[in-house]
């Protein structure tokens, strides 16, 4: 085992690559390291470039079409084999010089989890700063996870809080929130960043919506995972229970002789009580979905078409998941067949 594992996610990112391994080479010396690089449906020369700089401290984990950076993310993770995991951008924004000390600190403190804070970001102000803060005070709010800034990939973890985050869709940006529901320990430092010089950002404000949709499902998840029925059944008991009261008040009504057909508060009472029943419905249907979720065995998100790294001799190459007859090319890249 690896002391330190570094993940890195590229899609179209051919001439930042060479640059990047070059500097991670200089940062990282004397530890003990590899670095996986997962390609994330690139077309251009990105895998080209990688696979020239193969070593016994590069890997290249290709999947087979794009899934998105934290899908991608998770397939690094799984084909890793650090003690410590760091997650770094594949755009040279940034610094490899910042992962000794951030992993020191993680070691010589305790800490679970240390995420870098872009302290002098250099990115736009109004179509990357902006929305960043807003976006960062809003998570702040409603998770109760009070990080400076969720939008910086650098982070290392140790390994069994990043083997557990459960990583698909869009969710690294809520990775703090993710590691915070396993009780871990994060502490955030500074960390330098630096602009774009090759490629083009794969951010824009089109994210916003989705960040939102996601931060909704980090709420319910980090309030109600385990307990969704204390959410639906609150809400549908509320509801039925001022439907049963608004009816009754209509059966007095019409008892005593009064015209309740038409009256707005008719259909209020109606809405209310069916809509208690469906969101009582909804919350046993959603215990069921978190038990089976809890107990039953994880599937994989993604599939690997193939996985470069140098057969050293020293270990066995790891293959995850049931991605069973994977090509694997090692040593001279001849593919064999890897279970």
């Amino acid at each position: 085992m690896r002391e330190l594992s570094v993940v890195i996610t590229v899609m179209n990112e051919e001439d930042n690559i060479h640059p990047l391994v070059d500097a991670i080479r200089n940062a990282l010396s004397g530890i003990d390291y590899e670095v996986i690089f997962v390609d994330d449906g690139s077309i251009d020369a990105t895998r080209k470039r990688i696979k020239e700089l193969i070593d016994d401290h590069i890997v290249l984990v290709e999947l087979r079409k794009n899934y998105g950076q934290s899908t991608a993310m998770a397939a690094g993770i799984d084909y890793s084999t650090g003690k410590y995991i760091a997650l770094l951008d594949g755009d040279l924004q940034n610094d490899p010089t910042d992962i000794p000390f951030m992993l020191k600190k993680l070691k010589d403190e305790d800490w679970d989890v240390v995420a870098g804070n872009r302290k002098n970001r250099k990115d736009g102000m109004f179509l990357r700063k902006i929305p960043s803060k807003i976006a960062n005070a809003l998570i702040r709010q409603m998770t109760k996870v009070y990080i400076q800034d969720y939008g910086c990939t650098l982070k290392i973890f140790k390994r069994e809080i990043a083997e557990d985050l459960g990583l698909y869709g869009e969710l690294h940006r809520f990775i703090p929130v993710l590691a915070s529901m396993q009780g871990a320990r994060i502490v955030q430092v500074d960390v330098k960043h630096h602009p774009r010089q090759f490629g083009v950002s794969k951010y824009g404000l089109g994210r916003t919506f989705r960040v939102m949709s996601d931060l909704v499902t980090m709420v319910f998840f980090r309030r109600y995972s385990q307990k969704p029925m204390h959410l639906f059944g609150t809400m549908g008991f509320i509801s039925l229970f001022l439907g049963i009261i608004i009816n009754l008040y209509l059966l007095v009504l019409k008892i005593m002789g009064e015209d309740i057909w038409g009256k707005p508060i008719l259909l209020l009472g109606m809405i209310l009580l069916l809509g208690g029943i469906q969101l009582i419905t909804i919350g046993i249907l959603a215990e069921v979905s978190m038990r089976t979720y809890y107990e039953s065995g994880s599937k994989k998100t993604y599939a690997v078409r193939n996985l470069f790294r140098q057969n050293t001799g020293k270990e066995a190459i790891r293959q995850p998941g049931n991605e069973e007859m994977q090509p694997v090319l090692v040593g001279d890249h001849k593919p064999e067949t890897g279970n």
